[in-house]
């Protein structure tokens, strides 16, 4: 062995020193060592809890906001559809008064043309009471008592078509 350089002895004392001194490290070294990675790795395990949790938290969180804005809506959409509600009740509301003040406006016209046509019929019964007078007196040529004229008059148009409130006009 000597013929490629190697030295027997020096091996053995190398491979010797060599496992002294992995002895040595294994005593002295290792054991802390082994203690700082196995703290390492429960730190890094538990910074992977609290991020799972962080994670877990934020999706609740989100879960909460979105079913607080979904809330949101269909209490806006409620409100909305209240509105409309009130809105066509108002309408309607308001369409029943114009009604109403319509037909009263149309009664009351009734009313009044129903007023005007009845002076009317008196006023003509009047006037032709007078002249249906002054022509019996140019007839007859003498005056004729008013009262019975009068009678005689009332008669005639009662039974003729001109009597108020008959609703016929000849």
């Amino acid at each position: 062995m000597d013929g490629l350089g190697i030295n027997l002895p020096g091996l053995i004392t190398q491979f010797i020193n060599f496992g002294i001194l992995l002895l040595i490290l294994w005593l002295f070294l290792h054991k802390p060592l082994q203690r700082v990675l196995d703290e390492r790795r429960r730190r890094i395990a538990e910074g992977l809890k609290a991020s799972d949790e962080a994670q877990e938290a934020a999706e609740e969180a989100k879960a909460e906001s979105d079913a607080a804005v979904q809330r949101g809506r269909e209490e806006a959409q409620a409100l909305v559809a209240q509105a409309q509600e009130i809105a066509q009740r108002v309408q309607s509301d308001a369409e029943s008064t114009a009604r109403q003040e319509a037909d009263g406006i149309v009664e009351r016209a009734r009313q009044e043309i129903q007023r005007e046509r009845d002076q009317a019929i008196a006023e003509l019964r009047a006037e032709f009471a007078g002249l249906a007078i002054s022509a019996a007196e140019r007839v007859i040529g003498e005056a004729v008592d008013l009262d019975q004229h009068q009678r005689l008059i009332e008669e005639v148009l009662a039974e003729s078509s001109f009597a108020p409130g008959d609703g016929r006009q000849n």
